[in-house]
């Protein structure tokens, strides 16, 4: 089976892209969604407060403090922690998935392969491209309070696309035409 990675930045058509793969019978894997389930996994709320056990991050009565968890990832420290935690845990639901998907390719979309590593799991990655500012005229769409300036402020906190798009084994632009760039050194 074929693990292809889906990434990009915040805006790059991800989604989009991801549904044109499943039109065409291969499936998609969600990584952002499977992180959010797991902070109703039991199994790992307990490695989270082995973790973290005095981050202020638990009610008094042991459940984990959403406000307090956002608040706390806004500093990269934390983030990097909790980050090294979560990876692992998704990593291993996408293999389980993928076993039981029963075809011979599947996708993970993710906007952190790159920043966290994770490349060496996949047999190929595409990244999905768009200019700037087509990026930032989605991003105010589905974030209508968020201004330019903040947008431009998350965008600059991802590693930069001119980045991604080197590492890539395709680069898929999903501007007004789209195009798709196959690497001449595939290093996988």
């Amino acid at each position: 089976m074929i693990k292809i990675a889906l990434t990009g930045g915040i805006g790059t058509g991800k989604t989009y892209l991801s549904r044109h793969f499943i039109q065409m019978g291969i499936p998609v894997f969600y990584a952002d969604d499977e992180a959010k389930k797991l902070y109703s996994d039991p199994d790992f709320l307990d490695v989270m407060r082995a973790e973290f056990p005095d981050a202020g991050l638990w009610t008094p009565n042991g459940e984990l403090d959403f406000a307090e968890l956002k608040q706390s990832c806004s500093e990269k420290p934390f983030l990097d922690r909790l980050s090294a935690l979560v990876h692992p845990f998704v990593m291993r639901q996408f293999n389980k998935w993928s076993e039981k998907q029963g075809v011979t390719a599947v996708i993970m979309e993710s906007a952190i392969i790159f920043e966290y590593g994770l490349e060496d799991n996949f047999d190929k990655i595409i990244v999905a491209d768009a200019p700037e500012s087509l990026r930032v005229r989605r991003i105010k769409s589905r974030n209508p309070e968020l201004s330019e300036s903040q947008i431009l402020a998350r965008m600059s906190q991802q590693m930069p696309q001119s980045e991604k798009c080197s590492r890539a084994d395709m680069v898929i632009c999903t501007g007004e035409t789209y195009k798709a760039k196959i690497s001449d050194e595939s290093s996988r």
